[in-house]
């Protein structure tokens, strides 16, 4: 049987590297998981690495659907994606279901959905082409507002729910594809900054003189616990204090597969999905920690590669973004294990537990690899 010349070219261009760090990760996650939800899975009655595996599996094939079109012929369908985007984001206020003090999840055919996860993807996608239509227009205050307005109606979405983790990386997402855009560095870096020093403040001014603050209680405790997890160590600063005795006492080696004490006494909540680092440096130590952010480093270096030699500026926004996505979510996710970022409830990609992330990621590991085939022009 004689293969189809498209077909042919797709598979000679797919990142097979990329895809092999991806599998590692993937395994990685399976492996650490299966520690971390032993107790989980007594307590639900659902086998979370079986649960895994089936959204591996159904993400490889998702990815492989990703590569029949070129990405680029899509940027016309932006708005639509936009408006569906936002609408989806909406209806979490309207009739989501709420957990943990967030009101973020959908429930369709009794199961639930996180629009947040899907909606990270749909920004990168729809902020690529906004973006490549304003190359070179981005070096004034003026230039920025529409950027900001396009990019601030689902992010204020995002945080009414309000999730202050998925509207973190939208910020940082908004960065780093302005930035690739063309952006002033120094206007960027003046824009971000004073907006963090404007948090700062208004926390402060809550505090001190009660002022109005858009955040439940636990997510302000969550910050000032970072500051000092001593502050409150039975309560708010109980998640701090564990992860930091949980990926501490693993030291150079780990205690085994299996083996973590911390783990196995369910002494760290959420330790399947938020604190799932903190599981890794115990039972594999620094040394495990250490070889799972290598992948990391190595996937990501690879997306940067493809970045650069994208056919155009769409597809170079569009892999810049999802760096920008993956970068702070490996960054918070461990810098909340180690004690050095605040709790926000950011997964670690491919390895925490969660159907809708773990696709979301796999949709952006399949747009990036499409960026790749797709590079050179196809001629059939």
């Amino acid at each position: 049987m004689i293969m189809p010349n498209k077909t042919r070219i797709v598979l000679k261009n797919i990142d097979y590297t990329l895809l092999f760090f991806l599998a590692l990760l993937l395994c990685a996650g399976f492996v650490v998981l299966r520690s971390a939800s032993v107790a989980a899975s007594v307590r639900y009655g659902t086998n979370f690495v079986s649960r895994q595996i089936e959204f591996g599996l159904l993400g490889f094939l998702l990815i492989a659907f990703l590569q029949v079109i070129d990405l680029s012929r899509l940027v016309y369908f932006e708005r639509f994606v936009y408006i569906l985007m936002n609408l989806m984001l909406a209806a979490v206020l309207l009739i989501g279901v709420s957990a943990h003090g967030l009101q973020g999840w959908l429930e369709l055919a009794g199961r639930r959905l996180q629009p947040a996860e899907p909606a990270k993807i749909m920004l990168i996608f729809c902020l690529a082409q906004f973006l490549s239509e304003r190359r070179s227009r981005l070096r004034t205050w003026r230039q920025f507002l529409p950027v900001l307005i396009y990019a601030g109606v689902p992010l204020g979405l995002v945080m009414l729910q309000p999730d202050l983790g998925t509207a973190l990386v939208f910020i940082a997402i908004i960065f780093g594809m302005m930035l690739t855009a063309g952006a002033s560095l120094w206007r960027l870096l003046l824009l971000f900054g004073g907006g963090i020093s404007a948090v700062a403040l208004w926390i402060y001014g809550h505090v001190s003189w009660g002022w109005w603050l858009p955040l439940e209680k636990y997510q302000l405790m969550r910050l000032i616990v970072f500051v000092n997890p001593e502050f409150d160590p039975r309560n708010w600063g109980w998640n701090v204090i564990q992860a930091q005795i949980t990926v501490g006492s693993g030291g150079m080696w780990g205690q085994g597969w299996g083996q973590g004490a911390q783990t196995a006494s369910g002494y760290l909540p959420e330790q399947w999905t938020d604190f799932i680092f903190c599981v890794l440096g115990e039972e594999f130590g620094f040394a495990g920690c250490f070889a799972v952010l290598i992948l990391f480093f190595v996937l990501l270096l690879r997306c940067l590669s493809i970045a650069g030699r994208s056919k155009d500026l769409f597809g170079s926004l569009l892999t810049s973004g999802i760096v920008a996505m993956l970068v702070f979510h490996i960054l918070q996710n461990v810098g909340m294990a180690i004690g050095i970022m605040p709790i926000t409830g950011i997964p670690l990609p491919f390895i925490s537990y969660g159907g809708s992330a773990l696709l979301a990621n796999m949709a952006a590991m399949g747009m990036v690899i499409n960026v790749n085939t797709y590079r050179d022009p196809l001629m059939f």
